[in-house]
């Protein structure tokens, strides 16, 4: 070998003066944070599925009118907390009073017709008796006169007005019973109480009652106001909404995924969230409850159509609905609409994708309109109790 070759080769193969010392050590100074990575992915990173594409859903619940009317008061605007059973809005009363005094004399006619067919009982009977003497009268007088008859004493054309005369108490013994008959009919295996007709009078003051009360629209849940379109004067109809009320006690997370994402995805896997109106400071904790039907694409208004046209494929997305910890929604109020950042943990996977039949349907129940009726039973109660 040539000792000039030998000496270039060698000086080559020297670090050129003035090279940084990173550019030589940055693959190793990475190495760690390379191992880190995988090492992560491996241990949590492939069960985890996360987006920022989801945001806080609830009930908006409807405030309605059940019975028409002019509005004279409103009781509680945008922005307010109401309780449930609390008066919102009220309507003129007026006819609805009105109304209620023509039912409560109604029923007193009625209670008081019934008693009436409740003497007219004991009358048909005493007149039953009546006849019933008539006829014994007028059978003893025939068979005292046929004995006279028998003598010589007198005609045989008094006679037969005697019979005519038993014939004619039997007749009307017969209608005296028909009459009791009837007058049973109206009255009997029962109180006043239960007769149709109080029954049917009652059934309209109930109406009546009810419908008063009808008049002031409370708050069917409790929570925050929202969405009043009412104004004082407005003449409503039964159904129209007058405001909405949102419960922000029960809230949940609507997180929309990609379809690539959901193969291992399942109910009952833990969520962790961050709200943006908090930051990363506060996280909630959660659970994957189910999924929705479709796409969120195929419940907008206007659904695509890929039949027509040039197609382009897009990734579709559909909304996974996760529950909250109240706990923590009490702790940190949340509202409709916030953005949330969503981290599923899917290490568990043996749970359902969709919500099977049999299950538990989320329920929602409202008590506020269960008591309408209380108070009108007691005022039909007093109402027949005192005219009886």
């Amino acid at each position: 070998m040539n000792p000039l070759e030998t000496s270039t080769t060698t000086g080559d193969d020297k670090p050129k003066a003035g090279t940084p010392r990173w550019k030589i050590l940055w693959p190793v100074m990475l190495l760690p944070v390379v191992v880190v990575i995988v090492i992560w992915w491996l241990v949590a990173g492939q069960y985890r599925e996360s987006t920022e594409d989801a945001y806080v859903q609830g009930n908006v619940v409807a405030v309605t009118a059940q019975v028409s009317g002019v509005v004279t008061a409103i009781r509680a605007d945008d922005t307010d907390h109401v309780a449930a059973g609390q008066p919102l809005v009220q309507l003129d009363d007026t006819d609805a009073r009105l109304a209620l005094a023509r039912a409560k004399a109604q029923l007193v006619r009625a209670v008081r017709q019934v008693r009436a067919q409740y003497a007219a009982v004991g009358q048909t009977q005493a007149n039953l008796e009546l006849r019933r003497v008539e006829l014994a009268r007028a059978r003893a007088d025939l068979a005292h006169r046929r004995e006279l008859l028998a003598g010589g004493a007198i005609s045989g054309e008094e006679v037969r007005h005697a019979e005519q005369a038993v014939r004619a108490a039997d007749a009307a013994l017969g209608v005296a019973r028909q009459q009791l008959a009837g007058s049973r009919a109206l009255v009997d295996r029962g109180s006043i109480a239960s007769n149709p007709d109080v029954q049917a009078a009652a059934s309209q003051l109930r109406d009546a009652y009810v419908a008063l009360r009808r008049t002031l629209v409370p708050a069917p849940v409790s929570g925050i106001v929202t969405r009043r379109n009412v104004q004082l004067g407005q003449k409503i109809a039964p159904g129209v909404a007058l405001m909405a009320v949102v419960p922000l006690d029960h809230l949940w997370v609507e997180a929309n995924f990609k379809e690539s994402e959901l193969a291992h995805i399942r109910i009952g896997q833990p969520v962790a969230l961050t709200a943006d109106v908090y930051g990363s400071e506060v996280r909630y904790r959660g659970t994957v409850v189910g999924q929705e039907a479709g796409t969120g694409s195929e419940f907008s208004l206007l659904p695509a159509q890929n039949a027509t046209g040039n197609w382009i494929k897009v990734v579709q997305r559909v909304p996974v609905r996760i529950a909250l910890d109240a706990r923590q929604v009490a702790a940190h109020p949340l509202q409709l609409g916030l953005s949330m950042r969503v981290t599923v943990t899917t290490r568990e996977r043996r749970g359902k994708r969709l919500v099977a039949a049999g299950s538990m349907p989320h329920g929602y129940r409202t008590n506020v309109f269960a008591h309408q009726l209380t108070n009108a039973d007691a005022l039909v109660a007093r109402i027949i109790q005192a005219n009886r």
